[in-house]
């Protein structure tokens, strides 16, 4: 149980480091070519490893447009949307937005999927609008560096993955996890292709070693080594207990914007940083009954 806890809170801390990864590399790179060159790096990973590890799996036509679907909305538009906010605001407030994304999700599946919310849920969005308007309040009072453009294409981000995580539901347990995860980077390459090629003389760009390592850490983690530790740990834990491991997503970026882009953290993030820590606790601790 102890290996399956680590490899939550490497997953999701992976995560959070990955939002000051994109930062440097959306200052570096156009967002099409960063998406797209990650996408390419995932099918070939990914593409051996469904056939070792899941075989010849078939997938109905149905499940295959949900999960081009779910390319649209978690992989194209949550981050197109989260590398171009990222290029006007910090990494530190990007990642205190993404730890809103269970009570959007909950309020998604109320509004989508008609699902009844329990009181904690409720307290749980609050507790995210609240925090969330510390961000906003940060921005009146100019203590930060972001940008409420920045902030606003981030949360718009978050939206694109929420509505990936209700489509998800849709079709659960009815394709294995690593070949659902192929035809989503398949079908994402896909979409992306017409943006990546006006860009395509930005590739000098990969000529330095630092870059390129960073494009293939990012590739590779998100897109895959995330996703392997996630649902290993999900084999041993609880499905509960593994949601509370999302809070290594918001300190992780916290932590690698601060100490390692030296961006400021200010008494109203902190606040912001309680408050949204909050909401994700509220939205994702299992319940006694569970």
């Amino acid at each position: 149980m102890i290996l399956a806890y680590l490899q939550l809170a490497l997953s999701m801390a992976l995560v959070g480091a990955n939002v000051g990864v994109a930062k440097i590399l959306a200052e570096s790179l156009p967002v099409p070519m960063i998406l797209g060159l990650r996408c390419a790096l995932a099918v070939l990973v990914l593409w051996p490893l469904a056939r070792v590890m899941e075989g010849r799996s078939a997938v109905e036509r149905r499940a295959l447009w949900n999960l081009a679907l779910q390319a649209a909305f978690g992989t194209v538009l949550y981050n197109v949307a989260l590398l171009a906010g990222l290029r006007l605001t910090t990494a530190l407030e990007a990642g205190l937005i993404l730890a809103t994304l269970p009570a959007v999700v909950a309020v998604g599946g109320a509004a989508w999927l008609r699902e009844r919310l329990p009181a904690r849920q409720w307290a749980a969005v609050a507790l995210a609008a609240f925090g969330m308007g510390a961000l906003v309040l940060a921005r009146v009072a100019s203590e930060g560096h972001g940008s409420a453009l920045g902030n606003l294409l981030v949360f718009a981000g978050v939206c694109g993955e929420a509505m990936y995580v209700l489509l998800a539901k849709r079709i659960a347990g009815r394709v294995p996890v690593v070949t659902a995860s192929l035809w989503m980077q398949v079908f994402s390459l896909l979409m992306l292709l017409p943006l990546c090629l006006p860009v395509l003389g930005a590739t000098g760009a990969l000529a330095s070693p630092a870059v390129a390592g960073l494009l293939v850490f990012h590739g590779l983690t998100t897109s895959v080594l995330c996703l392997l530790l996630w649902y290993a740990g999900l084999k041993r834990a609880p499905a509960g207990i593994a949601g509370v491991f999302t809070v290594f997503l918001p300190a992780t970026s916290a932590a690698v914007a601060v100490g390692i882009l030296g961006e400021p953290f200010t008494a109203v993030h902190g606040a912001g940083f309680v408050l949204l820590l909050g909401s994700l606790l509220l939205a994702t601790w299992p319940s006694s009954r569970a």
